[in-house]
């Protein structure tokens, strides 16, 4: 199916960047909001946010994986006062309302029951909700309605800055597996593969890491490869250490060294099938 464009209206309420600001689609009566923790005390007045919402709350761990809270309110900037309060993981929140204010108690616990059903099974952030969102019971149209509305939140909330919604390697990634996979084979045992991605570079699961690292391996590279084991994103297996999952790097040089236990040049070690790098990949038409 071709996909075409959207129009998508950013505006900053504070004229800055790190500030509130608000996200809509062109023909679409949903609203969303980007608000800093920090800010929250300054949205009071604003009275769209009197209104039922729902909201997702989101932090990050010791170890830099994504923490979200996903929550509904009939009051969505009273429930907002009620985080700063009692939850201190979140830094920021992105909630979603109705312009026409055509949502209502049992739409809203319908969207968080099925965000927090997609969330855990992509499972790229960590879910801080103690108990799973009871699903409301809404009519045959009014589920076509909020299915529709829920497609909106993933777009939005992607385009705000956070993928909770969209898998690691996405259909985009699905296609340059066939066409543009790169691959390292080196001593060890290394055996990896992935592609470049919008954030770095992602290696597939089941690829094979180096069974140990060199002397001269950049201690930041070392305590990386021990986090990942240490959090069975690597494990063991019967012919040595491989990825449990997909896993996104923030440069294809991290992933190379991760995968061969040493200081690497991704642009260099990353091959195409042909042998060509990734380094002339990205630099040859």
């Amino acid at each position: 199916m071709k996909k075409f464009g959207r129009t998508i209206k950013l505006f900053l309420i504070d004229g800055e960047p790190n500030g509130r600001m608000t996200c809509e689609l062109s023909n679409w009566t949903g609203k969303a909001y980007k608000i800093p923790r920090i800010m929250i005390k300054e949205s009071y007045s604003r009275e769209d946010l009197q209104s039922p919402g729902i909201y997702l709350l989101f932090g990050e761990n010791e170890d830099g994986k994504g923490l979200v809270y996903i929550g509904e309110a009939e009051t969505i900037i009273d429930r907002l006062k009620q985080h700063v309060a009692q939850k201190e993981f979140w830094s920021e929140v992105i909630l979603f309302i109705s312009k026409d204010e055509n949502l209502n108690k049992a739409h809203i616990k319908y969207l968080e029951s099925r965000l927090y059903e997609i969330t855990k099974k992509i499972n790229h952030y960590e879910l801080e909700n103690n108990t799973i969102p009871a699903k409301s019971s809404i009519s045959e149209s009014e589920i076509a309605e909020m299915e529709e509305f829920i497609e909106n939140i993933k777009l939005l909330t992607n385009t705000l800055g956070h993928r909770v919604f969209e898998t690691l390697v996405s259909a985009e990634a699905n296609k340059a597996k066939k066409t543009n996979t790169f691959y390292i084979k080196a001593a060890k045992g290394a055996n990896g593969i992935g592609i470049p991605s919008s954030k770095g570079f992602i290696v597939f699961k089941n690829s094979e890491v180096a069974t140990s690292t060199t002397e001269s391996m950049q201690k930041s590279l070392i305590n990386i490869r021990k986090r990942l084991i240490e959090n069975k994103t690597i494990i063991k297996s019967e012919n040595g250490l491989v990825f449990d999952k997909d896993y996104e790097f923030s440069s294809p040089s991290t992933a190379a060294a991760i995968l061969m236990g040493r200081n690497a040049n991704g642009l260099k070690e990353w091959k195409l099938k042909s042998g060509k790098t990734l380094k002339e990949y990205e630099t040859t038409e």
